[in-house]
């Protein structure tokens, strides 16, 4: 499995972070992710799924793998990052699709936290196919960072989801899917991701002294 390390000198904490549905983990988003945590004193570790990594090795525009290979492709890196004889707490995440993967190993992984940049709460144009079931429940602490037009959740549709109390929401103004708002907001694409990295390194933070 490939593998994209952010360390900073003295980290506090690790986050495994998981790409979305058609882009690698080396896009500018998660790059600037990545970077914004690290720089923050969190450990990033990035990978791919199998298709994505077959992508890059020259396979063509694959579409994503089954729920099962992407669970179990998530449960290999959790028990590798927990090998790795490191210590400070471990969290999940990811954005989108990979976020969404995330949560759903994350309580019978029982990782110290769950983040996800940017939740698919249903298929674009489909609010009626929510995929929200494991989310009632679920005990992981967890924050999910959404820009407030997501065509896959915005703010005014996911108001009436019966969430767990474990799952926190960190609206960004006028944002899309990527966290992208329009000229008029007056907040631009930059602030935005620079808040969504604060607010994950403030989660792990105030998740981490909970320990």
């Amino acid at each position: 499995m490939n593998i994209l390390r952010d360390t900073p000198p003295a980290p506090y904490a690790r986050l495994l972070l998981a790409h979305g549905a058609g882009a690698p983990m080396d896009s500018a988003f998660m790059n600037r992710v990545a970077q914004g945590l690290s720089e923050a004193g969190i450990e990033v570790w990035r990978f791919e799924f199998p298709y994505m990594a077959a992508r890059r090795a020259g396979g063509g525009k694959r579409p994503p793998d089954r729920q099962p290979v992407l669970l179990d492709t998530w449960g290999e890196l959790i028990h590798q990052a927990r090998g790795d004889h490191a210590d400070g707490p471990l969290f999940i995440g990811g954005k989108s699709m990979g976020g969404r993967m995330a949560s759903l190993v994350a309580d019978k992984a029982a990782v110290d936290g769950w983040v996800c940049l940017g939740y698919p709460f249903h298929p674009v144009g489909k609010p009626e196919r929510p995929r929200i079931e494991h989310l009632h429940t679920l005990r992981t602490p967890s924050l999910i960072v959404q820009g407030s037009r997501d065509a896959l959740g915005n703010r005014e549709r996911v108001a009436d989801y019966p969430l767990s109390s474990h799952i926190q929401i960190h609206w960004l103004e006028d944002g899309d899917h990527d966290f992208k708002p329009r000229v008029r907001s007056g907040f631009t694409q930059d602030q935005h991701l620079a808040d969504a990295v604060a607010q994950v390194d403030a989660f792990i933070k105030r998740t981490a002294r909970n320990l």
